[in-house]
């Protein structure tokens, strides 16, 4: 069910047709002026070589082929960003290699939580962009199916975790719950450095658009507010999806204990 979604639900768009809509000056130096594109092209990068390494080690012809299709999109998200960097004249760092990881599945796990994650926060930040009108409504509604696809992708990863945890054989699964908690801690870890202007590699970042987003886009919005937004949008993202299908829950969770303490 859940490798039939993936495949089903495909939008088939093509990033070297993406007609990037003209930027006045202001609308300009605000896209050019997030400190987001480097880590975002560079997350995309690591994504597509993860997930395509987890995919050659998947014995399942049906879930081979979702796996491969997911970290085909992946890629894609790639090539849009750099499209769009291209069109605009943003200038990144040089990127690194995106090599196989030694251990697939945990780089599988790291790209899947990672995500949990990250678009958990990206669906609520997105519709700040939106409704706010700080970016021409043109480009926002461009990155539209980029966005619903990282929705599908979390759904599809989750459901996979506890398809694997269930047909795991009973002394499996302790270690199998030990690396998962390794993965947490890794991603926590990484995300204080990341809010501490500190990447995963000791480089100093900016970290003004992690700690201030909605700032970021033209809205101030309070912290209890911000989630709030992220998990109507997380919900409405995942709406549209067989009821069946497991949800993401954790990041949800600790998002309603958190905004249960800032009020």
């Amino acid at each position: 069910m859940f490798c039939n979604m993936l495949l089903q639900t495909h939008n088939p768009y093509r990033p070297a047709v993406i007609e990037w809509p003209k930027l006045d000056r202001e609308a300009l130096a605000r896209v050019t002026g997030l400190p987001i594109w480097d880590i975002a092209v560079q997350t995309e990068g690591r994504a597509s070589a993860r997930v395509a390494a987890f995919a050659q080690t998947a014995r399942d012809a049906l879930l081979r082929e979702a796996l491969t299709m997911d970290g085909a999109e992946e890629a894609r998200h790639k090539v849009v960003l750099s499209r769009l960097v291209e069109a605009y004249g943003i200038a990144l760092a040089p990127e690194p290699e995106y090599g196989a990881p030694t251990d697939t599945e945990w780089g599988w796990l790291v790209t899947g939580y990672s995500e949990c994650i990250d678009s958990f926060f990206a669906f609520g930040l997105f519709e700040v962009a939106r409704r706010s009108g700080y970016f021409p409504l043109e480009l926002v509604e461009t990155f539209e199916p980029v966005i619903q696809e990282e929705a599908r992708h979390i759904l599809f990863f989750v459901n996979w975790a506890a398809w694997y945890r269930s047909n795991l054989p009973w002394w499996r699964k302790p270690w199998f719950a030990i690396k998962e908690l390794a993965v947490w801690t890794f991603l926590v870890w990484e995300r204080i450095g990341i809010a501490r202007g500190i990447d995963s590699k000791g480089a100093a970042q900016d970290a003004n658009f992690t700690m201030n987003g909605t700032a970021a886009v033209g809205v101030e919005l309070s912290a209890g507010q911000m989630i709030e937004l992220c998990l109507e949008e997380n919900a409405r993202r995942m709406s549209g999806y067989d009821r069946r299908l497991l949800r993401p829950q954790l990041v949800p969770r600790v998002a309603r204990l958190a905004r249960r303490w800032l009020r």
